[in-house]
């Protein structure tokens, strides 16, 4: 079972961050895959992007992959439910 959730944010917070919400989502994805808080196809879930792209976005900030056992199996059943949407 898949839930979402929202975030409400203060209507002028982007504004005096000067970032769009997209710069946002794709900060906080970042930050949640430096800190090892989700695998790398999650966080490119979470930035909006495919993964590809987001791993050019990490490359840029000389961020580096980790990979363990346990992302994998995240990633493969993160692929696996794409497969069952399509």
């Amino acid at each position: 079972m898949n839930a979402s959730l929202s975030l409400e944010l203060p209507s002028d917070l982007l504004q005096s961050a000067r970032m769009t919400l997209d710069e946002v989502r794709l900060e906080l994805a970042v930050t949640l895959f430096r800190l090892e808080k989700l695998s790398m196809g999650r966080a490119a879930e979470l930035a909006g992007l495919p993964v590809a792209d987001f791993q050019a976005c990490l490359a840029a900030r000389r961020i580096g992959p980790h990979y363990d056992e346990q992302d994998a199996l995240e990633d493969a059943a993160f692929l696996q439910q794409l497969m069952m949407r399509a």
